[in-house]
Parts: structure tokens; sequence; C-alpha cells
């Protein structure tokens, strides 16, 4: 048999397949999570039971099951994934309604529902749920018979879309969520051609907002605290800033290197609060150093790289709208996480994506994975035309 062409070689190998830069990166997020989310609870008695295994097995579970939903998702037909995507919404604002009625309250936010012994935590879906919801509006604009331009109609039927499940959030109260969620719409609106005056309108409406939120009382106590502890670290540390000061002094400990995975001091006393799920970042500050730490972010910053390529790349109306609206979500949430930590951003209990032990996070980021992975496969967009024109040739006469 002859050996294929040159140029059969090459079409083999740009054939649409799986990002494996993406699937690279967020595998060792994940492997790098599990190991924190081990030190972080080996030594925790109170909380493992004396089982120093305990959540490392819990969160090893959490990670199988949601690797088969991303695998799911992947392998599910990109038109099916539209014509699920109301259910997916409808399903996420049930989820909340029963946080309200019959959820449990941790931490001071009534925010999970018991479902077959697990906790689950619905507003963690409404994240994704609301970006194929505005993106599938977007997609129906541009594709359908409605006019080609985003108008006010169109923004503000992507704003109906957010704004129930915002609000259900925003009763339980689950403050870090709610803000995660605003500037992901945000960022949607801007990646689907949202006039300006509507982002700027946005952008004041949200600070008003704020301000008469904190006004009405809709805030817990504990959250006006920590938003003052954000702006003076000396209020009170040790009640709302306690968490703060604990995080920054893990993460001071670390310095270059770090103190070797399962040895940090502050760690393995328990110090931090909450170190296994909301502050993460401060057990690989401590125990990886700031090497370790910045290679972590730097995983971080490749699967938001990867899900703008795919963004970029593909022709699809919903698959690039849906695609910049993960890149927003991820990259928000990542950047409070990582500055809560670090005391540049107020404390407002979000998970660090891939990395923090809760599965209900594990499960929503690795779905968004999926449907990253499932635009990429049905990309449409033609190779650059610098890698696949033909070669010209002068000739001079």
């Amino acid at each position: 048999m002859a050996a294929p062409r040159p140029a059969a070689r090459i079409a083999r190998l740009r054939a649409p397949g799986v990002d494996w830069l993406l699937m690279l990166a967020t595998s060792a997020l994940v492997v790098v999570g599990t190991l924190l989310v081990w030190s972080a609870t080996s030594n925790r008695d109170a909380l493992t039971g004396g089982d120093p295994r305990a959540y490392l097995e819990k969160h090893v579970v959490n990670v199988a099951i949601g690797v088969v939903l991303m695998v799911l998702v992947m392998a599910t037909d990109h038109r099916w994934v539209r014509i699920v995507a109301p259910l997916v919404y409808l399903a996420s604002l049930v989820g909340l309604v029963l946080v309200l009625t019959m959820g449990t309250t941790i931490n001071g936010s009534r925010s999970w529902v018991q479902v077959a012994g697990m906790s689950i935590q619905p507003s963690e879906f409404a994240k994704l749920a609301v970006v194929i919801g505005m993106a599938l509006v977007v997609a129906e604009r541009a594709e359908g018979r409605w006019r080609a331009r985003v108008g006010s109609v169109e923004v503000l039927g992507m704003l109906a879309i957010a704004a129930v499940p915002t609000v259900l959030i925003l009763l339980q109260p689950d403050l870090g969520t709610m803000l995660v969620l605003s500037a992901t719409v945000f960022g949607v609106l801007a990646v689907a051609g949202a006039p300006r005056r509507w982002l700027l309108l946005l952008a004041g409406g949200g600070a008003a907002a704020a301000v008469a939120a904190v006004a009405a009382g809709v805030l817990e106590d504990y959250q006006v605290d920590r938003f003052l502890a954000f702006t003076d670290p000396d209020l009170d540390p040790r009640g709302a800033g306690y968490n703060v000061e604990q995080a920054r002094i893990a993460v001071g400990n670390g310095g270059l290197f770090g103190q070797g995975l399962f040895d940090g001091s502050q760690t393995r006393a328990g110090f931090v609060p909450e170190q296994h799920t909301d502050f993460i970042f401060t057990v690989a500050g401590e125990e990886l150093g700031l090497v370790g730490a910045g290679a972590l972010i730097g995983l971080l910053v490749v699967v938001l790289w990867r899900a703008l390529a795919i963004a970029y790349r593909t022709d699809d109306v919903f698959g690039r709208v849906a695609a910049a609206g993960i890149a927003c979500w991820f990259g928000f949430q990542a950047f409070q996480n990582i500055g809560m930590c670090l005391g540049i951003m107020p404390v407002t209990g979000v998970p660090l994506p891939f990395v923090s032990y809760g599965g209900s996070s594990m499960f929503a980021s690795l779905l968004a994975v999926g449907l990253l992975q499932n635009i990429h496969l049905r990309s449409t967009t033609p190779e650059p035309a610098r890698y696949t024109a033909a070669p010209r040739v002068l000739t001079v006469r």
C-alpha cells in the first residue's frame, strides 16, 4: 500500500478533535486540587471524624461524577445541546426555589438542598444555565427572523433570563455567587455586541443596587462586616477579618518554593477556616510557594485562553457566546477566590474552579468544559488563510 501523500497527512493532523490543551490544563487543575484538598483535611479530626482520607475519597467521587457528566455533554449532538438548554435553565430555577423552601443553611447562607444524601448547591448550576440561556437568545436573534444587530429588545430578553436566578440567589443570600453571575452576565452582553449605553447603564445600576441592598438590610450582618473588614483589615482581626489575616499569613509562609505538600504549618494547625473550599489557594501558597501557586494560576489562564480561542474560532453564534460566557464565569470567579485569599478582594465565599472541594462546583465546572469541547468538536470555522492558502509564486517577465 502506498504511503499517504503529504497533503493527506497534513489534513489528518488538522482534522477536528478534542482541544487537548484545555483537557490537559483541566486535568492538571483537578489533580492538584485533589492533593490540596487532601492536605487541607487530613489533619482536621473534627472535620473528618478521625479518617484522614474521608474528604479525599469524597472529592475523588465528585471528580468521577463530574468527568462522566463532561463526557456526556461532549458526546451529545450540538443541536440537542441547544434543544435541552431551556430545560437546563428551568431545572436550575426549580432548584433555586427548592433551596428557599426546603434548603439547608450553612455558614449563614441557605444555598444547599439535600438530594439522595448529597448536598447540592443549585446556584452553581445556575451560572451555566444563565450562560447558555443568554447564548440561546442571541443565537435565535442572529439565525432566525430577528434583525442582525443586538438592540434593546434582545438586551432586555437576555437580562430577563439572568434576572430571575439572580433574585433567587440574592434571597438566599449568596453574595459571592451573585457577584460572579453579575460579572458573567456583563461579559456575555459585551461579547454579544450589546450597545455601549446598555453596558454603562448596567455598570451604574449594579453599583446603585449594591448600595441600596446594604441600606435596605438585604445583606446579612456578617456579609456587611466582611466588606468593612476588607476596607480596614485591622477593624476586627479576631472576627470578620480573621479569615483574611490567617490566609495572608499562610500564603506568606510559603516563600518561593513552599514548605512542602502536607507540611504547611498553618494548614496542619488548622488556622485558616474553610481551607478546603473557599480558601484552598492558601494551601497552594503555603505548601507549593510562589512557584507552585503561580503554576496553578498559569493552568487557570490556559483554561481561559482555550475557552476564548474556541469562542473565536467557531462560526456558530450559540457556541461563540456560550464559550465566551464560560470564560467570563471562570475568570471572574478565579480572580475573586484568589483575590480574597490575598486580601485584595472581600471575602464572599466562592470556590476556586476545578480545585476547591465541593460536588456542585466540580459538576458545574466540568459540565462547562464538556460544553466547550462540544463546541470545539463541532466547529466549522476553517483554518486561517495563513495555514491553508497555497503559496504564491512570483514570476518576473
